[in-house]
């Protein structure tokens, strides 16, 4: 079952709202579970975004459930595209309410996993909320994390970071915006304090050795 090793609670919203997990997403979990580097290549609906996040949110579930889910930031979600980071945390509240939700039906309290964007036009009254309190799972584009490694208090706030997912990742491979994404995801593997796994999406991306690599 490809859903079981998933807490009960992530297992019964999946199943309820989606069914059958796809070929991605079955893959994509068992390369993630196994904590390697992972490069998911599939067409457009095909559940890409669940593949790369529900381990991590399954993770912080399970964190919250033996003991207080501190205030850290543990994933980071990258993509070229402000509007495509806004719409990902606007999907990102319905599987983080409907698992609580459920483990709450279920006789679990369940903790709160937090979200926050960080863009260029994120206002500075939140970009400073999110150093206070940092969020479980940050939004952004690559000139924002760029810039977030660069302030030591924002760089501090990275250092909790275990997983970092690059999306639309054909957008930039090619371009110099791509090399200096590398370089950024370079120095986050740095500041943190544990090794960071990375995971790329992609609907269209080519050679995908190359890519991978």
């Amino acid at each position: 079952m490809p859903l079981a090793s998933f807490h009960p609670a992530v297992a019964r919203w999946f199943q309820h709202r989606f069914g059958e997990p796809t070929t991605p997403q079955r893959l994509g979990w068992d390369a993630i579970r196994q904590g390697r580097h992972t490069l998911i290549a599939a067409p457009t609906g095909s559940g890409k975004t669940l593949a790369a996040f529900l381990h991590s949110l399954d993770q912080l579930l399970r964190e919250g459930l033996e003991g207080p889910l501190p205030d850290e930031t543990r994933v980071v979600y990258v993509s070229p595209l402000k509007a495509l980071s806004a719409d990902i945390h606007l999907n990102l509240a319905e599987p983080r309410r409907e698992i609580r939700r459920v483990s709450e039906e279920m006789g679990v309290e369940a903790p709160r996993i937090t979200a926050a964007i960080r863009s260029g036009d994120t206002p500075a009254a939140e970009r400073a909320a999110m150093i206070r309190k940092p969020p479980h799972i940050l939004v952004t584009t690559p000139e924002s994390l760029y810039l977030l490694l660069t302030a030591q208090r924002s760089r501090d706030m990275l250092r909790t970071v275990r997983t970092v997912i690059v999306d639309e990742i054909h957008a930039v491979v090619e371009s110099r915006r791509g090399a200096h994404l590398a370089l950024t995801l370079e120095r986050l593997a740095h500041v943190a304090r544990l090794p960071v796994q990375r995971i790329g999406l992609s609907a269209t991306v080519k050679p995908i050795e190359e890519v991978g690599e």
